[in-house]
């Protein structure tokens, strides 16, 4: 079973003043999100959380799940990257006795720039120990590690791959879907240069803005699928812009506390570390 929505939220983790793991404020977000319509989020896996988090966390998190109160065809996919693929292996072995967990997002290690051949590895390894359906990551800005066209010609033949996240050169997706023939979610990862990516073959989103502005940003990106800007999404815009002036992360947290009315704590120093 692929994935039905093409449309999700990263949300962040909450933690408390000490940085601590805070599951109760991290699941009502998720839960808000819900209640406005929101059918499927991304946990760990925002903004390098999926490296921040131990696996004893990312562990924890899920054996909370059953506390977690959302429709019943709602989607949820865990972000699985890990600095260490046994780490990861693990957690995928876990997320396989995980009926509420749909799906797993495979991103790349940071810092460790490893080759084409041990990526591709690392991803199989760890979609099979999953047996769920997949999204690969590709963020070369944040890992230094960039999958090619031909890694990923080679990961396509794996039918749990559902999905792709595309953040390095937006025009990997032309030549792509020049060589897939299946169906599959291209995903751009956040709002930034939205319309540009559509035009190239992007159909989902990975949303970012999605935090605050769930319903506003999912009708705007179904307008520019269809073309049909029916409404005028300056106001829009200038909140996207807003809300990357500073300290993206610090200032979602921020905002969810205040207009949720949950305390949905800080993040991890050094995000939001300003003197």
């Amino acid at each position: 079973m692929t994935l039905m929505n093409n449309y999700h939220i990263a949300v962040p983790t909450s933690f408390d003043k000490n940085e601590d793991l805070n599951i109760e404020a991290t699941f009502a977000h998720i839960q808000y999100l819900n209640k406005l319509g929101i059918q499927s989020v991304l946990v760990c896996g925002s903004t390098g959380e999926q490296h921040s988090l131990s696996l004893n966390e990312k562990l924890e998190l899920i054996d909370h799940l059953s506390s977690l109160k959302v429709t019943p065809d709602f989607e949820l996919i865990v972000g699985v990257s890990s600095i260490r693929q046994i780490e990861a292996q693990q957690l995928a072995a876990k997320i396989s006795k995980v009926p509420q967990i749909s799906a797993i997002l495979i991103g790349y290690s940071p810092y460790i720039l490893p080759t084409q051949s041990e990526a591709l590895h690392y991803t199989t390894s760890i979609i099979e120990a999953a047996n769920k359906q997949a999204i690969i990551y590709n963020n070369p800005l944040r890992t230094g590690f960039d999958l090619s066209i031909e890694s990923y010609k080679s990961l396509i033949n794996n039918h749990l791959i559902s999905g792709l996240k595309e953040a390095g050169d937006p025009k990997k997706i032309l030549e792509l879907k020049d060589v897939i023939d299946r169906p599959l979610h291209y995903f751009a990862g956040g709002e930034k240069e939205l319309e540009h990516k559509i035009n190239l073959g992007y159909n989902g989103l990975s949303s970012i803005a999605g935090n605050l502005y769930p319903n506003e940003v999912k009708q705007w990106f179904d307008s520019l699928l269809k073309n049909e800007l029916t409404h005028d999404y300056h106001s829009l815009k200038n909140k996207i812009d807003k809300l990357h002036e500073k300290s993206t992360l610090p200032f979602i947290k921020n905002e969810i506390s205040r207009t949720e009315k949950i305390d949905f704590g800080i993040c991890r120093t050094p995000l939001g570390d300003q003197m």
